[in-house]
């Protein structure tokens, strides 16, 4: 690595000093360049600031503003220019002090020109090698922001297989300027990647759908701090420290169903409370999106109908089979079946967990909230919500209240 020519500064109150010490050497094969010369300390110190020079040559005794009160300005103004300092064999204790000044070095008057050469070319050598080592420190920062993304991904999924210690965790969270905490959600989404009608999706295609699905994530949970990544087995994990709304991941399945045409499983759970935990929520929401992407088309898209249209009061089962060109009878059977529980109850676990979240996070009244959540009663709200949650949703916003 090629030098600049390090800029020096001789302050000696001396001129016959000054221009021995100037012609003594051959600067320019030193790969120093002299830019100026004081003969006082304040003169020194304007002009060490002015060129910002990377080396001092000072004498000790100068008018004005001796070497110590220099050398000191020096340091507060340009911490990393070096300091040799010239004095004299009945200043040698005065020179002690300057050297516990964390000065360079010092040369004894008269100046032997060997002596400052060698002196100088030890202290470009340094100045040279913590450049390299800057310029090695400032390639590796900007290759570790450029893999700044790999190397999330990376830690996220050793973080997913439960393979880090809690200090591990907190160390990477911290380095990769992530927060400290555990997220307060963690969603996995997937899609199978099967034909589309007829249609066979290739590889190619198949990467740009799963891409696409990404942007759709980022774009509606960009309120929110988060971080995504795909696991081992190219499902799309998030990330998020903050509550998200169940409506905001309905939004997700709506639009990526508008957009791509195409329909996504996802699952989403909350309340982690220590960063060792992740895992283990991680392979919870991997076990229930399991049993979910395993349940028929019919009973999957009745789902999502529910998700989108649990608001409108009106809905029902032939509704949503009308919808569907399946008979309600058919679609009723095998919607208990693969769920366990009737059309009717799924409706209203839908409605009641929006229910919970409107209590939880917003001023609305519970009437609102009923009429919100598809209920034109706020009285058979209260009774459908007591019956699943076991409390009335005045008592559960009050204890939720005294809770926080």
């Amino acid at each position: 690595m090629v030098s600049p020519p390090w800029k020096v500064l001789i302050a000696d109150d001396e001129s016959i000093i000054r221009e021995g010490i100037l012609s003594s050497l051959n600067w320019q094969q030193l790969g120093l360049e002299v830019v100026a010369e004081a003969e006082d300390g304040e003169e020194a110190l304007e002009l060490a600031c002015q060129h910002r020079v990377h080396i001092l040559l000072v004498d000790l005794n100068m008018p004005i503003m001796n070497g110590m009160s220099l050398i000191k300005h020096i340091r507060e103004e340009l911490p990393n220019c070096k300091i040799i300092i010239i004095t004299g064999h009945d200043e040698f204790a005065y020179a002690q002090a300057a050297i516990r000044m964390n000065v360079d070095d010092y040369i004894l008057k008269p100046v032997n020109p060997v002596q400052l050469a060698d002196v100088l070319t030890k202290i470009t050598k340094q100045m040279a090698s913590s450049m390299e080592k800057e310029e090695h420190l400032q390639m590796a920062s900007k290759q570790i922001e450029r893999n700044f993304s790999l190397l999330r991904e990376r830690f996220c999924l050793e973080w997913m297989d439960g393979i880090l210690s809690e200090g591990e965790i907190r160390e990477q969270l911290a380095f990769l300027k992530m927060p400290g905490r555990a997220p307060s959600v963690l969603g996995v989404i997937q899609w199978s990647g099967n034909s589309r009608g007829k249609e066979l999706f290739s590889e190619r295609d198949r990467q740009l759908y799963l891409f696409a699905v990404e942007n759709i994530v980022e774009e509606l949970l960009s309120p929110y701090t988060m971080v995504k990544f795909r696991d081992h087995l190219g499902m799309l994990i998030v990330l998020v420290w903050e509550t998200v709304p169940a409506d905001h991941i309905e939004k997700i399945h709506a639009a990526v169903q508008t957009y791509l045409k195409i329909s996504i499983a996802t699952k989403f759970l909350q309340g982690i409370d220590e960063v060792t935990h992740v895992s283990n929520t991680y392979q919870q929401a991997k076990t229930a999106l399991y049993k979910e992407v395993h349940l028929s088309p019919f009973v999957r898209q009745a789902k999502d109908l529910i998700a989108q249209g649990y608001g409108n009061p009106e809905i029902t089962l032939e509704m949503i089979a009308h919808e569907m060109k399946v008979s309600p009878v058919y679609l009723g059977r095998i919607f208990k079946q693969e769920l366990g529980i009737p059309f009717v109850n799924m409706l209203t676990h839908t409605r009641i967990k929006h229910a919970i979240h409107y209590l939880s996070t917003t001023d609305m009244s519970i009437i609102e909230i009923s009429e919100k959540v598809g209920y034109d009663s706020q009285h058979y709200f209260s009774t459908a919500f007591k019956k699943v949650v076991g409390i009335a949703p005045n008592q559960y916003r009050k204890e939720g209240t005294m809770k926080s």
